[in-house]
């Protein structure tokens, strides 16, 4: 059974939170891959920067709904999603934009758990993690390429 740490991307690209979100689209496009982890200047890993999570800024402004009872508003969204939006429509930098706390793998693990968390959880990137270091990456197309290499 195959392991993560033998189709992941061992020289991963990385952005720091502070990263203008426009350079952060260029790379993404340049380099072709869907999402690159974040990491602070100690190198610790505090995010993941998706292409869905750059596609957000071109979302309509969500209006929140809201209903009177009794003279007051009540809104049907919480406030708490509605700035997290907000913060994504107008991100500048990769913190603005960034899923923070991102789920990662080990190395060790197999390709059917991370296919299992891919399709579960429809994530395309999830970064390798081991002893609490960056050590790779693992996109859908790294799982893809071991059913179509017959390994």
């Amino acid at each position: 059974m195959l392991s993560v740490k033998e189709i992941m991307t061992r020289d991963v690209i990385t952005v720091s939170p502070e990263t203008d979100i426009a350079h952060a689209a260029r790379l993404l496009l340049e380099k072709s891959v869907n999402g690159v982890p974040v990491v602070d200047a100690t190198g610790t890993l505090v995010g993941i920067l998706c292409q869905s999570d750059l596609v957000a800024q071109q979302k309509k402004f969500p209006i929140p709904t809201m209903f009177t009872l009794l003279d007051g508003f009540i809104p049907l969204t919480s406030m708490k999603h509605l700035e997290k939006e907000v913060r994504k429509i107008t991100a500048t930098t990769v913190a603005d934009a960034m899923s923070p706390n991102p789920v990662t793998v080990r190395p060790d693990a197999s390709i059917e758990e991370v296919g299992t968390i891919m399709v579960d959880r429809n994530f395309h990137t999830v970064p390798v993690v081991d002893k609490g270091d960056l050590v790779g990456i693992v996109g859908k197309e790294d799982v893809l390429r071991t059913l179509v290499s017959g390994l």
